[in-house]
């Protein structure tokens, strides 16, 4: 059974002003707004907090095979970051395209408006 509502997010999560729109059917949808506080040197989001909304739209989609309960941590992680975010909001989906019993395979992308900003892949573990 999945969840079907957007997912539970973390204090981390509601700092870094993610929404979570959707954690459903091994599926998720995050969107975080640019913030000055999420600024780099060079005047473009950080690709910390980057990573970060794919960390958590990776988790959801996982988690949303486990009724929407914390069933999975990030084993490995592999991004691409493609284009710079300076201004604006920044969705990013995932993808269960692995359910195995022992560990999910995701896929993540980030878009803005049409653009591509990031892809990501990764291991979850399940416990």
């Amino acid at each position: 059974m999945s969840q079907s509502v957007a997912g539970n997010d973390s204090a981390f999560s509601q700092l870094l002003g993610m929404r979570i729109l959707k954690a459903e059917n091994g599926e998720s949808e995050v969107r975080m707004s640019m913030q000055d506080k999420l600024l780099n040197l060079h005047g473009k989001m950080h690709g910390g907090a980057l990573f970060s909304l794919i960390d958590t739209a990776l988790g959801q989609a996982s988690h949303s095979l486990f009724e929407g309960k914390p069933g999975s941590v990030t084993l490995e992680c592999k991004v691409n970051y493609i284009r710079g975010v300076s201004e604006g909001e920044i969705v990013c989906r995932a993808k269960v395209i692995h359910p195995g019993r022992k560990t999910h395979v995701i896929e993540a992308e980030v878009h803005q408006n049409d653009k591509l900003v990031a892809k990501a892949q990764a291991t979850f573990a399940c416990l």
